[in-house]
């Protein structure tokens, strides 16, 4: 009885957005009666100096804010980029999926490979793919459904688990970053203030992240295994997975042998120095990896076509060769596949690029990660005291403001001449802080992709009864919570055996 009750006054998660919108308008004209407000420094590096900034709410209730919210909720989400990348990117894998290449790739990846297997190198993909930034949001979560789904699972179970990966490795990355570069920029103009010779070295955190990589793989796939599936209804699919035919094994060879060269192509273009190589590359930066997904790179910006095309190339090849694509209008229909049934998706993305600008405006995150970088500098703690406390600013900072290199840009020029006004040097400092980042990036409804995934948890859903946003953050706490452990056990073997970091990067100064 307990149970029909409580599913009858479950919100559906759009109800459930939106009265968290209604909550954030009624907080900052709480916070703005207040006048709620901290202040923070910053650095000019061309002067060398600290400029204090002041933080304050900014009263969406107020006629101001009521004036925001009229004129820009439609621009928002009409320029929201989540929802353009989406879009394409479906129409990649709605032809995949149309043709039946998914089918017949997925059922021969999944027939005899052990189920926990498959776990962990989807998980192991997801904490790897972090160098491509925002983009495997788009494509690994609805791939990883289909995958669990063509492997007779629930496809929910893929859906959650990639998305947690995605999210719990989202600082972790084995190579640098864009998103490194930027917030080791920070970092260098916050320690230049103390040390002029500082420089920060692209490896200088690779053992940190190497070891964090493979641990959390485990982890995670346990967690998902042993906790997640079970708590997920088991998944009534239609068993009309036949055994492949010499022709759709034909296509399925010739697809790949066609997506082959064409990546070798594109390959070919994000490489420097070889004969007219590199032209997918921005040559006004100086690192590689600004070059390869700086904002005014070639590569970046149409990263999300590249793979759009590849998909397509996938299932079109592998569509002409078995036959399931036999003209121009079975091609369009393919196209247009995934996208059957996306107006609920759209309604989300509204829902939530209204959250996410009405939220940034206010100013409540900013607020927030300012008062929290007053209470480490405040706090005079200093060894692993002050290590869990940046830990910890870095969790709930992360909740307000997910935007990495925004929340550094306040934190940095205080945090890190406190760490090394503390023996501890900045790399390990940008360390913590990253850390940090990846247990609740994945639970904050603020992050752009939690809509997406959302969305995709709705879609892959058989029960009746509505999944809500309570749900969708249920799934993800165990993930946070083991992800938190991993990283302070790490984090103390580090600390006390001073072990390197990387290349020339060290706990201690």
């Amino acid at each position: 009885m307990k149970r029909k009750i409580r599913n009858k006054v479950k919100l559906h998660p759009v109800m459930s957005v939106l009265i968290i919108i209604f909550g954030v308008i009624i907080l900052s004209l709480l916070l703005s009666i207040f006048n709620f407000s901290f202040s923070y420094t910053t650095i000019n590096s061309s002067r060398g100096e600290y400029i204090s900034t002041t933080e304050s709410i900014i009263n969406m209730f107020s006629l101001h804010g009521l004036k925001y919210i009229f004129a820009n909720t439609v621009a928002n989400f009409a320029n929201y980029k989540v929802l353009s990348n989406l879009i394409i990117m479906l129409i990649g894998i709605g032809v995949m999926e149309k043709s039946g290449f998914l089918q017949t790739a997925l059922g021969l990846l999944t027939r005899k490979t052990k189920k926990r297997t498959i776990t962990f190198v989807i998980i192991l993909i997801c904490l790897l793919s972090s160098i491509m930034g925002d983009i495997p949001f788009l494509a690994i979560i609805p791939l990883s459904g289909l995958i669990f789904k063509y492997g007779k699972r629930n496809p929910n179970i893929g859906v959650i688990s990639s998305y947690a990966a995605l999210t719990c490795g989202y600082g972790l990355s084995i190579f640098f970053t864009s998103i490194d570069s930027s917030l080791a920029n920070l970092t260098t103009i916050s320690t230049k203030m103390l040390d002029s010779n500082f420089t920060f070295n692209t490896f200088s955190l690779i053992l940190f992240m190497t070891v964090s990589i493979l641990v959390l793989s485990l982890v995670l796939t346990y967690i998902t295994e042993n906790v997640i599936a079970k708590k997920l209804p088991k998944y009534e699919y239609v068993d009309d997975l036949e055994m492949e035919s010499k022709v759709e094994l034909k296509g399925l060879i010739l697809s790949i042998f066609a997506s082959i060269i064409y990546l070798i192509i594109i390959i070919y273009n994000i490489i420097p120095g070889l004969p007219l190589s590199g032209n997918f590359l921005n040559y006004r930066e100086s690192l590689y990896i600004d070059k390869l997904f700086g904002a005014k790179s070639f590569f970046s910006n149409g990263f999300v076509f590249i793979i759009t095309i590849l998909f397509v190339i996938m299932g079109l090849v592998y569509g002409i060769v078995a036959k399931k694509i036999k003209n121009s209008r079975d091609f369009v229909d393919a196209l247009g596949y995934s996208l059957n049934g996306i107006g609920k998706t759209l309604v989300y993305i509204f829902v939530g690029s209204t959250l996410i600008s009405i939220f940034k405006y206010s100013n409540i995150g900013n607020v927030v990660v300012a008062g929290l970088t007053n209470l480490i500098v405040s706090s005079n703690f200093t060894g692993l005291a002050l290590v869990f406390l940046l830990f910890v600013c870095s969790i709930i900072a992360t909740i307000f403001v997910p935007g990495s290199v925004n929340k550094w840009t306040i934190m940095s020029s205080s945090v890190v001449p406190t760490f090394l006004n503390a023996g501890m040097s900045s790399q390990f400092t940008q360390l913590i802080f990253r850390l940090g980042e990846c247990v609740s990036i994945g639970i904050t409804p603020i992050f752009a992709y939690y809509i997406i995934y959302l969305a995709y948890l709705e879609r892959g859903s058989q029960s009746k009864n509505e999944l809500s946003i309570v749900d969708s953050i249920r799934f993800m706490l165990p993930y946070s919570a083991v992800t938190a452990f991993t990283f302070i056990a790490l984090i103390i073997l580090w600390y006390l055996i001073n072990i390197p970091l990387g290349v020339n990067g060290f706990v201690f100064i």
